[in-house]
């Protein structure tokens, strides 16, 4: 079978894991049907490929099928109905039988008649391999838009997150003054995120962009929507992690802050790697960025904690390959430890995608001399990217600091579940403001120019 490709290459990855998935599962599939090494099936199998061939299926057969396939997937017959008509289409109904069937079918051809499936790549896609067309696209908005207003030149921190934290800890203290005075900042950060909170979300978001704010929603295919925080236009009324020096200090030395969605594994490479390069103002005429900070924050699994636990790297490993990345982190577990939440510093391995972690993997990492504490899918390009940019294009300073911090979404070595298994909840509100409220706090005391003492 082949399979053509022709996808960007942020998304290949992605791919790649779920066509093995269905491979692993198809080889299931068929170890359970196949009788000795004649290629003999049993029954149920038989039974699944006389119903499929039909054009259509009485209800009487159609519940036969469907108790023979329960058979085949060692499930029961409730949960097949639970999820036959999610397969459904106009054009066939019983898309669900077609589906398992046609993959113990490849999974019979490549173990009894050797057929390998083979994935190819595009003649388009070899060729954009390597060529960041989406993300120079992405990165050269964001130069231009600095630029145009007068930013590109100020001290620049840029924050891998998602797209409300930072806005929310910025101006909500004082957009709801009152309501955080009566019920604290972290309940009405959760409430925030309820379909009821809506109202107040409008509220920030209308101050923020009267107040130094400016989005740049995505137009180059990356999906990846930007802030910019231009900090000397808001005077940090009612927060509590910004110092009255930093208030006080010159609008020249005030830093601007800006804020990129969540990537997805190598698309973190492609578009920091992009965004570091310097501007190209014309032929020989090159900008460089005046980067001081780059922090990441993120959702990750947890190895040694439980849901909701912070994870403070320092150092990135790549599954399936020799590279690893060790930094040193701005963020510490002193910085991070709070009331009611147990903060674990150590290793962090960025898997390859999600569907193929399983516990012996995990294991592996969590018990060999790795230690890993976590995985997560875009530490390692990330820091691969900023490594290439200071250390060896040296088009950002050497000495740029570095955070990286993770709240847990789950344990996968306890229940089994993966990145992909879904959202936090109202558990995830208390570590994803600590963390941004940490990294905010110490760009803006390292923005303020201390006086220098005079001698005695």
């Amino acid at each position: 079978m082949n399979i053509e490709i022709t996808r960007g290459r942020s998304e290949i990855y992605d791919i790649l894991t779920h066509l093995t998935f269905l491979m692993i599962e198809s080889h299931k599939i068929m170890k359970r049907v196949i009788i000795g090494e004649n290629g003999n099936t049993t029954r149920d199998w038989n039974c699944l490929e006389d119903a499929v061939q039909k054009k259509k299926l009485s209800q009487e057969e159609k519940e036969v099928a469907i108790t023979h396939t329960a058979n085949i997937l060692g499930r029961t017959f409730e949960e097949v109905v639970n999820v036959y008509d999610d397969f459904a289409t106009p054009h066939n109904p019983n898309q669900f039988l077609s589906t398992i069937y046609h993959l113990g079918l490849l999974g019979k051809r490549e173990i009894m008649d050797e057929q390998k499936r083979v994935v190819t790549f595009s003649p388009v896609l070899r060729e954009r391999l390597g060529h960041h067309i989406h993300g120079d696209r992405w990165a050269t908005r964001i130069k231009k838009h600095l630029i145009d207003h007068d930013l590109f030149d100020r001290p620049l921190h840029i924050i891998s997150a998602n797209l409300h934290s930072v806005m929310n800890s910025i101006y909500g203290p004082k957009a709801l003054k009152t309501e955080m005075e009566k019920k604290g900042r972290m309940e009405v950060f959760a409430s925030l995120s309820n379909d009821a909170g809506k109202k107040n979300r409008d509220v920030i978001k209308k101050m923020a962009l009267k107040n130094g704010m400016q989005e740049l929603k995505d137009e180059s295919g990356t999906n990846i929507d930007v802030q910019i925080f231009d900090t000397a236009r808001f005077q940090f009324e009612q927060v509590g992690f910004c110092e009255d020096s930093f208030r006080e200090s010159g609008t020249d030395q005030k830093p601007v802050i800006i804020v990129m969605d969540y990537a997805f594994g190598e698309q973190a490479y492609e578009t920091l790697d992009e965004l570091l390069k310097p501007y190209k103002a014309g032929k020989d005429d090159y900008k460089m960025m005046n980067i001081k900070s780059i922090s990441i924050m993120g959702k990750a699994g947890i190895l040694e904690g439980e849901k909701g636990d912070i994870m403070v790297p320092d150092a990135h490993v790549f599954e399936g390959t020799a590279d690893n990345y060790p930094f040193k982190n701005r963020l510490s577990k002193k910085d991070l430890k709070t009331d009611g939440l147990s903060v674990v510093s150590g290793s962090m391995v960025t898997v390859l995608g999600t569907s193929l972690q399983n516990k012996d993997v995990l294991e592996y990492f969590y018990n060999s001399s790795w230690r890993v504490i976590g995985l997560e899918m875009e530490g390692a390009h990330y820091q691969k990217a900023i490594q290439a940019a200071s250390k060896v294009r040296r088009s950002i300073s050497k000495k740029v600091k570095v955070r990286y911090a993770y709240y847990a979404s789950d344990n996968p070595l306890k229940t089994g579940h993966t990145l992909a298994s879904g959202g936090l909840g109202l558990t995830g509100v208390k570590p994803v403001y600590v963390i941004t409220e940490k990294i905010l706090e110490q760009i803006l005391e390292n923005s303020v120019v201390k006086p220098v003492a005079p001698d005695a």
